[in-house]
């Protein structure tokens, strides 16, 4: 009897200790363990939440979709994501009204080549629940000529490709730690324009989060965590146009240990979602 109460004992020993290794833990920017309610009642104030994810990251994709459901119902939503870009709109906008399929959408837009494990769920969602999604993107062949010829190459497009990024002359802060890092990483050597490219990134999809808010909604917007970390990028854009909006920013990072937040990591975002090292990836 004695021997079957220790197998016992061990057995949910383990059982609980298996129960209690999560894949994520979610801190404040001061390092303080946060909760997922934490995020939710604190969205539920704000204007915008910008959702910063490791796109190949599997945990953070199921916690935009499980995020955005959790909000939907308790304010109105708009949605808006990195991975679509502004000039294909229409095609977003027709598949959301029922008027093409996922066939035809895949054929008329740049879809990532992860969209339809990782962003689909998330504009599905949007059909469902006639929820505006917006393509927020910069086309990535006008970044790509910001890239290679700075902000100047950009001047030369019609008036509707310029429709399609936030109007020009972008405003631009070479001296933002993020860009400045871009900078002195590419050690001198013709990367002065790759902030740039950047910030085109950055400055559209703000103006299109500010174009298509609504008045007492939230706007939810995915974009790699690079585009929102430590409040600058589109955090830094929105502020621009709009100094008083109120911003939830949620930053992705990946740790070994997820039971204390690193120091490095501190500071990053209002949320800090860190995710244990050996989560599966989707690409």
């Amino acid at each position: 009897m004695k021997s079957l109460l220790l197998i016992l004992i061990s057995f949910f020993s383990l059982y609980s200790s298996a129960q209690n290794k999560p894949s994520y833990l979610i801190y404040y920017q001061n390092g303080k363990k946060a909760s997922y309610k934490d995020i939710i009642n604190s969205s539920q104030k704000a204007e915008v939440l910008l959702f910063g994810e490791y796109h190949d990251n599997s945990v953070a994709h199921w916690l935009e979709l499980e995020i955005t459901k959790d909000l939907f119902g308790k304010k109105l939503l708009v949605l808006g994501a990195e991975m679509l870009e502004a000039d294909n709109q229409k095609q977003v906008n027709q598949y959301l009204n029922g008027e093409i399929n996922q066939k035809k959408l895949d054929s008329t837009a740049r879809l990532w080549p992860n969209y339809k494990t990782d962003y689909k769920p998330l504009v599905d969602f949007a059909k469902e629940n006639k929820v505006d999604f917006i393509a927020t993107n910069i086309p990535r062949r006008f970044a790509s000529l910001v890239f290679k010829n700075g902000f100047e190459a950009l001047d030369k497009l019609s008036n509707e490709e310029k429709s399609w990024m936030a109007p020009l002359p972008f405003k631009y802060d070479s001296a933002l730690p993020g860009y400045s890092k871009m900078i002195q990483e590419m050690g001198g050597h013709g990367g002065e324009n790759l902030p740039k490219a950047q910030a085109s990134k950055d400055a559209t999809m703000a103006h299109f989060i500010n174009k298509n808010r609504k008045e007492n909604s939230l706007f939810i917007h995915y974009n790699g965590s690079y585009h929102s970390d430590n409040f600058e990028g589109i955090n830094w854009y929105l502020k621009q146009e709009n100094p008083t909006i109120k911003i939830v920013t949620i930053a992705t990072v990946s740790q070994n240990d997820i039971s204390k937040l690193e120091p490095e990591y501190l500071g990053k975002a209002n949320f800090i979602i860190v995710i244990d090292e050996d989560v599966t990836k989707t690409y």
